[in-house]
């Protein structure tokens, strides 16, 4: 990849089938897929609070994904151990806090470590009720991460799962970051997809806190140029046809003679 990036977008190949386009758009959507543009964190953290809130008062608000781009940010999940804000991975004495950060930290209710989020990086937010689901966790997030890399597969991007790491990789290089926070098993925050952009903020923390890791997009991986906002239209059509891969069908009682 040492050539210079094209300015043709590589065409997907995705095939979803007439009567699966069909019945998205005429039948009530499962998931309901939201285009948020580029929006600071703070806003869009309030977004899914919201959301979650009014899911857990009213079982039939459909199951929402917020698709968007962040202004620059890092987060950290819940966990006190927060060496992964430092580059170095350990903390020196009196160093004070992440105010060498050079953009905003936000501690949110998601699991994992530090990572940053900004311009040219997909988020996917699912707000999905999991009782639905089989409350079941891991499912889930097995899910967003086939989602991924069958979104990457399109693009022709082969990418994979890697034992014990949530996420996704193409090859040891991490292209997409996971993190998931629950209440009333009603799901929050979810993917960063790295689709094109600068990713020489991550070189300030220990991204996901797993030392010497390489960062990677899909730019990158392909030396060719991408919009964030139709791979998010890719993302919507997959997640629309696979949404029914998570839900639980429970069979109808018997009727009695």
């Amino acid at each position: 990849m040492n050539g210079g990036a094209s300015s043709r977008e590589p065409l997907a190949r995705i095939r979803l089938g007439e009567d699966a386009v069909t019945a998205s758009q005429t039948l009530r959507p499962p998931l309901s897929v939201r285009w948020l543009g580029r929006m600071e964190f703070k806003p869009a953290l309030a977004l899914q609070e919201e959301i979650v809130a009014r899911k857990r008062n009213d079982l039939s608000f459909e199951d929402q994904l917020l698709l968007l781009e962040h202004e620059p940010v890092y987060t950290i999940g819940r966990t006190p151990d927060r060496s992964s804000l430092f580059a170095t991975g350990w903390i020196r004495r009196g160093e004070p806090g992440a105010a060498h950060l050079p953009h905003p930290l936000f501690a949110i209710n998601r699991g994992g470590q530090a990572t940053y989020h900004g311009p040219g990086q997909l988020m996917g937010y699912p707000i999905i009720d999991l009782r639905g689901c089989g409350q079941d966790l891991h499912k889930y997030l097995r899910w967003l991460e086939q989602l991924l890399i069958d979104l990457l597969a399109e693009y022709g991007i082969a990418a994979s799962r890697r034992e014990s790491l949530t996420g996704v990789w193409v090859g040891d290089r991490k292209i997409a970051s996971i993190g998931v926070g629950v209440r009333h098993w009603i799901t929050m925050h979810g993917f960063a997809l790295n689709v094109s952009g600068d990713l020489s903020p991550f070189d300030h923390i220990v991204p996901c806190g797993i030392n010497n890791v390489a960062m990677t997009s899909m730019e990158r991986e392909t030396d060719a140029a991408f919009s964030v906002t139709r791979v998010a239209a890719l993302i919507e059509k997959l997640a629309l046809h696979r949404i029914g891969d998570l839900r639980v069908i429970r069979e109808a009682p018997p009727i009695n003679a």
